[in-house]
């Protein structure tokens, strides 16, 4: 065998739960470690361990990605109640995503795994559209109120000069609800550069859009930050990538992209981004062929799963049950990360290896070798159904064939 692709600084390594961890051992085992000297800082952000150190691996596997600037994240568990029961945990702990977006104030951009034999559902669409998720504030941080008795609810703001603003939200006389919420200027600052350098990194079209028109304030704020920026620091470098920022209104942005051919960027705000990734997921094939990338405004990038870890395989996994997992989004949070290493290390064999990986595990698919929720989805007229394991050796013989 030919000498192993040395690395020279570390990926930022973090496994996780459940199925998704037991994949994550054999894609290391079977696809990467017999061609690459793999150099990893290693944080287990299993439930089990998150907890042992009251969240603070989290932390440190987040510091740790401003550190070396790259990191791969297998899926998490973000415990609920039953799950506090089910691993007797100290506490109900936070997202991990939601922690590591936090400390590297990071956009998600998620893109689906594209395969010829599996249609997507919406006919015009011939290329990935990728969803830029703006990841603070909203409805995310809200502050809510349940009405029971008639009562005014009013917005105060009492700046630290003491010189107060009220605004009445609505004079209730019957019972309902009451929500508000905030975002930051420069949140949305990174956000928009982040997207901006996205785009410029994929050469591809950025769209934006927001309601303005009805949110006159707030997400005209966003709108009003993502034009300035653009034009004070992206104009030119969009035109010479030979690409365009295109600013709709959210309605009409769902019109066009349901008529386009897709092949976009398209930024959303928090909300939007969360439904409409999911869609796009689903309308392309499913969540385990959605690729998902943090990307902070400084450069940093996170790779994993659009998708969680698979509860219902991992139980009959334990029973000793055959289960027919599919890896491909977290093969590709892998090549995804690798990729980015290389490039960002000038280490040219490593980026060939992530682009020769991903194009064997595509070919394995197109070439009717796949797990079970795929041939439910393929229009081939022969599938082979295979196993977890399976799938994965049968890519390593493409890749090597390749």
């Amino acid at each position: 065998m030919a000498d192993k692709i040395k690395m020279n600084v570390p990926l930022v390594e973090m496994d996780g739960d459940e199925m998704t961890r037991i994949i994550w051992k054999l894609i290391k085992e079977i696809l990467l470690e017999p061609y690459i000297d793999l150099k990893t800082e290693y944080y287990d952000l299993g439930l089990k361990n998150r907890d042992q150190t009251n969240d603070q691996v989290t932390v440190d596997a987040a510091n740790a990605i401003k550190k070396y600037g790259v990191g791969v994240k297998c899926a998490t568990i973000t415990p609920n109640a039953q799950r506090v029961e089910e691993y007797n945990l100290k506490a109900m702990w936070k997202s991990p995503n939601g922690t590591i977006r936090a400390i590297l104030d990071g956009t998600v951009f998620r893109t689906p795994i594209v395969v010829d034999s599996i249609k997507p559902l919406v006919k015009t669409w011939k290329k990935p559209i990728t969803i830029a998720r703006h990841a603070y504030g909203d409805v995310y941080k809200d502050v809510e109120y349940r009405v029971q008795s008639p009562g005014k609810v009013e917005l105060v703001y009492t700046p630290e000069n003491g010189n107060e603003v009220r605004q009445t939200i609505y004079e209730f006389k019957n019972p309902g609800v009451v929500l508000g919420m905030h975002n930051l200027d420069d949140s949305i600052k990174s956000f928009a550069r982040s997207c901006f350098n996205y785009a410029l990194d994929l050469k591809q079209d950025l769209w934006f859009a927001t309601k303005d028109t009805i949110s006159k304030i707030y997400d005209h704020r966003f709108k009003d930050i993502f034009q300035e920026i653009f034009e004070s620091e992206y104009k030119d470098k969009f035109a010479d990538a030979g690409i365009e920022y295109f600013y709709t209104l959210i309605d009409d942005a769902v019109a066009r992209v349901m008529r386009s051919e897709g092949g976009m960027i398209w930024a959303c705000k928090n909300y939007d981004g969360d439904v409409m990734s999911d869609m796009v997921a689903t309308a392309f094939g499913s969540l385990a062929m959605m690729t998902s990338v943090l990307v902070s405004p400084d450069g940093c990038y996170e790779y994993e799963a659009a998708h969680g870890t698979v509860t219902r395989h991992y139980y009959r996994y334990l029973k000793g049950e055959e289960t027919s997992t599919n890896s491909m989004a977290t093969l590709f949070a892998w090549t995804g990360a690798l990729r980015k290493r290389g490039e960002l290390d000038g280490i040219n064999d490593l980026v060939l290896f992530a682009d020769k990986m991903e194009k064997a595990s595509i070919k394995t698919i197109e070439e009717g070798t796949m797990t079970k929720d795929l041939a439910l989805l393929s229009d081939l007229p022969d599938k082979k159904v295979v196993n977890t394991e399976e799938f994965l050796i049968e890519i390593k013989k493409r890749f090597e064939s390749l």
